[in-house]
């Protein structure tokens, strides 16, 4: 991270320590049964995250449905959630489409207190790398804030183009979902030390031993955003080096919840915020082109949900 400014420098070591110190979370956004956003239900549904000690809170990213927020609504949820961890963890607003569009929403972000903007993969087109450098470098010319990369889908980052990334000053990290571990390990290498990284693949707790043999401990976790009890059980296991009880977390409740994610394309969205219903969290419905489950699986759901709150002494709120 060349030529990184003191306050850029402070985001990253409060990152840093937030990430050593308990998963990344990804809150959903709720939103009522005619699709508008509800801000009074997100607060109360926020407040019992944050409640819960997570290392940082990403609002309006993926598993937040960044891409069906229009400006107002997206500065609602950053704001609100900027007001509720009120200065105790990093607030990582979500940012993207084109470098354009990327800039409005992150001078949106700044504006309302964020401490820094995860840069989510832009939108249809596959690039080159030369194309991919510089949407970072056109964004981090529009914004103050410092930013983390997010590769996933058509956006893969080689080596040789990290190295340019990370000296763009106020870039410090990069998030990545494609768990290529032998990419992602030479991409580690290529990096500053002080470089960030974690892993963001879906249902992250999957993969998360595998990411911290290439150094690389830290995660986000989608099952905080419905269960931190299994959450931070897991983590709480994995630091410990605790191989029983991350072996029976995994074989019993998150191998079956991928198994049931992975039957419709969307879920890694709306079975979460299916599951955050069935435990009475006022998140409301996904808004299309996702879809909520239908019945069969929101039961099969439920037994997964149910028994995965019973291996950590947990049990289900009352929807």
């Amino acid at each position: 991270m060349a030529g990184i400014s003191i306050e850029v420098a402070r985001v990253a070591q409060r990152l840093r320590g937030g990430m050593a110190g308990g998963v990344l979370s990804f809150p959903l956004t709720s939103f009522r049964d005619d699709g508008g956003l509800d801000l009074d239900a997100y607060r109360v549904y926020l407040a019992d995250r944050l409640a819960t000690a997570p290392g940082a809170v990403f609002p309006a990213c993926g598993t937040g449905e960044f891409f069906s927020l229009d400006e107002d609504e997206y500065r609602a949820v950053v704001q609100a959630t900027v007001e509720l961890a009120d200065g105790r963890l990093p607030v990582v607003a979500g940012i993207g489409y084109g470098w354009a569009q990327a800039i409005r929403f992150a001078r949106i972000a700044e504006d309302a207190g964020a401490d820094a903007a995860l840069v989510l993969p832009h939108y249809l087109v596959s690039a080159p790398q030369e194309g991919l450098v510089e949407q970072l470098r056109r964004i981090a010319g529009g914004t103050r804030l410092p930013l983390i990369a997010y590769q996933r889908g058509q956006v893969a980052f080689t080596a040789a183009s990290l190295r340019r990334v990370a000296e763009i000053p106020s870039v410090i990290g990069l998030k990545d979902g494609h768990s290529d571990l032998d990419r992602l390990q030479r991409l580690t290498f290529a990096a500053p030390e002080d470089f960030l990284f974690f892993n963001g693949a879906a249902t992250a707790e999957i993969q998360a031993r595998a990411y911290a043999t290439v150094g690389v401990p830290a995660y986000s976790s989608a099952v905080h955003a419905f269960a931190p009890e299994i959450a931070n059980a897991f983590f709480t296991a994995l630091g410990q080096g605790d191989h029983g009880t991350v072996g029976k977390l995994l074989h019993d409740f998150y191998v079956p919840l991928v198994e049931l994610r992975d039957r419709v394309p969307g879920y890694a969205v709306s079975l979460v915020k299916a599951a955050a219903r069935l435990r009475g969290l006022p998140v409301g419905p996904v808004r299309a082109p996702l879809a909520d489950p239908g019945p069969a699986d929101l039961s099969d759901l439920e037994k997964v949900l149910d028994h995965g709150l019973s291996l950590v002494g947990a049990v289900r709120r009352p929807a």
